[in-house]
């Protein structure tokens, strides 16, 4: 996921982070306009999508080998289970917070009919996908690649995010943002979301179950930080492009969110970057990849990491993707639980809450693999002033 920022906050130093290299966003009044429907016959793509050279994409990436965690028994509450699937998904986070889990209990004809409305959505004229146009500063809308936002390194992709509250006061707030933004003929198309959302915070509560595990503190402890969790729900359509050794459908960077939980189509494109180099992880339409994200690396206190990885776009074939960010509650604190600190592994990062990183890689920051370490300075030069 890239919650991608308004503008650089060019006062943030550290030795990671250099203002002169990061997008500046466009304050002419001119954006372009990004309508997949045109722009995927141009040969010739427009000069802000193209990326640097030492950025380009490499499209033969070798793959990632991955555990394929397979959470049938453990869902059904087998306890052998649980502790092999615990030991599978800490390795993965230790090497590179990426993991598949198969046997997870979401409805496959759930899963297909939310992939057929990806193609509804995205194939709809650009004047009506733009009535859920997402506002500046805002993390949920429509968005036609970041244009308006930077002058470069823009994303072949359009996207449309919105937000899922498992509160019960909210069960069906995502049929009502549909049906306000959209009219009445998108009323099952909220209803397919608000169903789908709702078996992914099923999905990573349990997940959290199995990372609180491997860590060594409570089986609950994670899963009830979470289970209010308010968090957003992502669709990616990347259209197919003439030039795609020249642009990236999404940038290098972490996810600064919880947990991410991504379903492809059968396409391809997720790349990971292990071990000095980029590789990919194939589809496999049985399967969730899941990737924890910066918020659970500070809940971890850093002992497990979230990964840089992008999305690779191709000449011939639109791809597209489904994925969840599990966010904890707006008021939640996130601090890790006192098992993992101690004085031999003392804390990494200040406590904060969601809302306010989600505030800092909206307006002051563009989400890449030192965003928590940058965050932690912004909060501590604040601190003092």
């Amino acid at each position: 996921m890239a919650i991608d920022c308004i503008k650089t906050m060019p006062s943030i130093t550290t030795p990671h982070h250099h203002p002169k290299d990061q997008d500046q966003c466009k304050d002419d009044g001119k954006s372009f306009v990004f309508d997949a429907q045109v722009l995927r016959h141009q040969t010739n793509i427009p000069q802000q999508f193209i990326w640097p050279d030492h950025e380009k994409p490499n499209t033969n990436a070798p793959e990632l080998q991955v555990p394929l965690v397979d959470l049938g028994d453990f869902l059904s509450g087998n306890p052998v289970a649980a502790v092999e699937a615990s030991r599978l998904v800490g390795e993965a986070c230790k090497k590179h917070g990426f993991f598949l889990v198969v046997n997870h209990g979401v409805d496959k004809t759930l899963i297909a009919h939310a992939h057929n409305y990806v193609d509804t959505f995205f194939k709809l004229p650009l004047s009506e996908k733009q009535k859920a146009q997402r506002k500046i500063g805002e993390s949920c809308g429509y968005a036609s690649s970041f244009t308006g936002r930077f002058s470069s390194k823009l994303p072949w992709k359009e996207t449309l995010s919105f937000r899922y509250k498992a509160e019960e006061s909210s069960s069906k707030h995502i049929e009502e943002y549909f049906h306000n933004r959209m009219g009445e003929d998108f009323a099952e198309f909220g209803t397919v979301y608000q169903d789908y959302c709702e078996a992914m915070s099923t999905l990573s509560l349990g997940i959290m179950e199995l990372l609180g595990m491997s860590l060594g503190v409570s089986r609950e402890h994670f899963r009830e930080f979470f289970n209010e969790n308010d968090s957003i729900m992502r669709l990616n359509y990347y259209p197919p492009c003439q030039k795609p050794d020249l642009t990236l459908g999404t940038g290098p960077h972490c996810d600064p969110t919880s947990l991410t939980i991504l379903h492809q189509d059968q396409v391809g494109g997720l790349q990971v970057f292990v071990d000095n180099e980029w590789r990919s992880i194939n589809p496999n339409f049985d399967a969730f990849v899941v990737n924890i994200g910066d918020t659970f690396m500070a809940l971890s206190n850093g002992i497990y990491r979230s990964c840089l990885h992008r999305a690779v776009v191709n000449s011939q074939t639109p791809r597209k993707s489904l994925a969840f960010f599990l966010c904890p509650k707006n008021d939640k604190m996130v601090t890790p639980p006192h098992e993992l600190v101690d004085t031999c592994n003392p804390r990494i990062y200040p406590d904060f809450t969601w809302p306010m990183l989600l505030e800092f890689t909206q307006k002051h920051y563009r989400a890449d693999m030192k965003t928590l370490e940058v965050f932690t300075n912004w909060l501590h030069q604040r601190s003092f002033t």
